[in-house]
């Protein structure tokens, strides 16, 4: 967390609640110590303001030749697992300071878990907010209590506008950082992982920008058994963690999305601290495709009848892509971080996955405008129990010989051999059947 208006005094008050080795440290390395000891203590003081969430066996053992437990952070009131770090940190805050309030400048989840617990904490939060930001964040952030003011067409100019407002009125302006005492809170999640599922081989955690769960949870696994393999997941298209571990520096040139889908997953990987812990605890970090994000999602939704964003499903989505063939026949926890998908999101991404997973087909065909004709295809169909969700026929600009008309035909199936069986059936009756490649 970094905490931005008297910076160096506001933090060291904030701190002060941690354990140090010496009372001559300083700021800077204050701020890099997290111990296990510092893990504990937040898992205690934060224990009656979050849930402490199920580490569940999954149906999706059988399916990836493992056992595979699910830590259903998106359970947590704002759907978030960062209301852990928040609520510790704001709970550190000087009482001066919450008598002030503070203020935060995104639309993400770390604003959420900031509007609920400041709000449950009695103290003044505002967010402030790009316009472009989707009315249900806006909603959603007024009914957790916070005054919400959207400015600026990028969140560039919203930051400016807050770090003012903070400025002319003694708000303590708060950004998503890697201090102590926020990855102390992030880090109670391998704390509950160790004691709620015995005899782990691995946990899986989402990375990309943010890593602070990763990194805090990584200290903690690691103190309880060394022996506790710890894997990051980031997305193929934004390799911050890779890149930046690669560089030994957090890299800031990475070409990040605007597009809401991604969320943190795009981050710019945001602090030392975190790399640092990341580099000597964690095994391994793997990048996944946004096809196998997007069907990770498909299989929580069907499985674990959870909706889950990308930053949730991004662990569960290396298993999905078979990135670690090592884990087959080991006790595997993923933890599913967030759960904060928009509505109008949610259809494009279950329509996009289930053609991913060969679950929805398009063919197109020519064949004679005779009466008939066209009940014999859906003969075929129903034979092979395709259900067919959409035709059309063309019959103008059919460049073929006359009186024929082209069928274009969009149809659900099992799996993906019943699309091959179906494949099949149809190359049979009409040799000019062509598929629609995804």
């Amino acid at each position: 967390m970094k905490i931005v208006s008297r910076n160096e005094e506001l933090l060291r008050d904030a701190l002060s609640c941690i354990p140090q080795p010496s009372s001559r440290a300083s700021l800077a390395s204050c701020n890099k110590l997290i111990r296990f000891e510092d893990i504990s203590a937040a898992a205690f003081k934060i224990q009656c303001g979050v849930q402490k969430t199920p580490c569940m066996y999954s149906r999706l053992s059988k399916q990836y030749g493992m056992d595979i437990y699910l830590k259903k952070e998106f359970l947590q009131y704002t759907g978030s697992v960062k209301e852990r770090g928040v609520l510790y940190l704001l709970m550190s805050l000087p009482q001066e300071q919450q008598r002030k309030g503070v203020i935060v400048a995104s639309d993400s989840n770390f604003s959420m878990a900031v509007a609920h617990h400041a709000s449950e904490l009695r103290v003044a939060v505002f967010v402030i907010m790009p316009t472009s930001t989707a009315p249900g964040r806006v909603r959603t952030c007024r009914d957790y209590g916070a005054m919400v003011i959207s400015y600026g067409a990028t969140a560039k100019d919203s930051q400016l506008h807050a770090r003012r407002l903070a400025q002319e009125n003694g708000y303590l302006y708060l950004e998503e950082e890697d201090s102590a005492v926020y990855l102390s809170g992030l880090g109670t999640v391998g704390l509950e992982i160790y004691e709620q599922v015995p005899k782990l081989d691995a946990v899986i955690f989402p990375a990309g920008g943010h890593c602070g769960l990763l990194a805090g949870s990584a200290a903690a696994l690691k103190h309880l058994n060394p022996h506790i393999s710890v894997i990051g997941v980031e997305s193929e298209s934004f390799p911050v963690l890779q890149q930046s571990l690669k560089a030994g520096h957090p890299t800031d040139d990475q070409a990040c999305s605007n597009h809401h889908f991604y969320g943190d997953v795009s981050g710019v990987c945001f602090g030392s601290n975190s790399l640092q812990l990341t580099g000597k605890l964690v095994d391994k970090v793997v990048a996944v495709r946004e096809e196998d994000i997007l069907i990770s999602m498909l299989r929580l939704l069907e499985y674990e009848r959870a909706t889950i964003d990308a930053e949730g499903a991004i662990a569960l989505a290396a298993l999905v892509a078979g990135k670690l063939p090592e884990l087959k026949g080991k006790r595997v926890a993923v933890v599913i971080c967030s759960g904060n998908l928009e509505l109008q999101l949610l259809q494009q991404c279950i329509a996009r996955a289930l053609t991913l997973d060969n679950r929805v087909c398009r063919f197109s065909l020519v064949m004679s405008d005779c009466p008939g004709d066209m009940s014999k295809l859906l003969e075929i169909l129903a034979r092979e129990e395709a259900r067919v969700l959409d035709i059309k026929q063309e019959r103008t600009f059919v460049t073929s010989e006359l009186f024929t008309v082209q069928v274009i035909c969009t149809v659900e199936t099992r799996d993906k051999i019943h699309t091959a069986q179906l494949r099949n059936a149809l190359l049979e009756r009409y040799p000019t059947t062509a598929w629609t490649e995804r």
